[in-house]
């Protein structure tokens, strides 16, 4: 029964990504956005937790949710307004993929695990919202981070490396380092100059 109500909020929180209108045209398909991540989080959770309990599979392809329809430019585009659009998300990814969980049949106690891991409380002493950080910001290095890199300025891009890994624990260190990120010289250069000074 936990295997079948596992696929079935995985399909369903499936469903609600492909009504992305944003389309992700790399590695040759053309996706909605949400989709592609939701998928890229699920691989990397294989990859750095091998047989993950089915909460953790759920808040990590559950992580991004319906997020188009919270643009970041509905906030101020101030560091203020940055961080309050981040922790409004948390909440309304926790709240979307809590109500799935209820549709296929999870009890109270599993929807608000699941909650708390998707909202990221108890970073770095709750091994599973720590899982799911990890896995969020190896997603970010593999998949999105070359495109991110030239919209900032290199004091910027420096500081947002040692922020994120900083948020790392030792493992996703270890596997960060591994990805044969194809990166231009000059943000090879940037990591390396940000992972020297964090």
């Amino acid at each position: 029964m936990n295997d079948a109500r596992l696929e079935r909020v995985l399909a369903l929180i499936d469903a609600a990504n492909a009504k992305d209108p944003n389309i992700d045209v790399s590695e040759g398909a053309r996706q909605p956005r949400e989709l592609v991540y939701g998928r890229r989080m699920s691989a990397w959770l294989d990859q750095l937790s091998p047989g993950p309990s089915a909460l953790l599979q759920i808040a990590a392809r559950g992580q991004h949710i319906r997020r188009w329809e919270v643009p970041r430019d509905s906030y101020p585009a101030t560091r203020e307004g940055y961080l309050k659009w981040r922790s409004y998300l948390y909440g309304f990814h926790g709240e979307h993929v809590a109500a799935l969980m209820v549709q296929v049949g999870y009890e109270d106690a599993a929807v608000q695990r699941a909650r708390t891991i998707i909202q990221k409380r108890g970073l770095k002493t709750d091994p599973e919202v720590q899982t799911v950080e990890d896995v969020a910001c190896l997603v970010f290095l593999e998949h999105y981070f070359e495109n991110f890199a030239v919209t900032q300025d290199t004091d910027k891009l420096i500081a947002i490396v040692q922020k994120t890994w900083k948020k790392m624990s030792d493992r996703g260190h270890e596997l960060a380092l591994t990805l044969p990120l194809p990166l231009p010289e000059p943000l090879q250069g940037i990591v390396a100059q940000a992972l020297e000074a964090g």
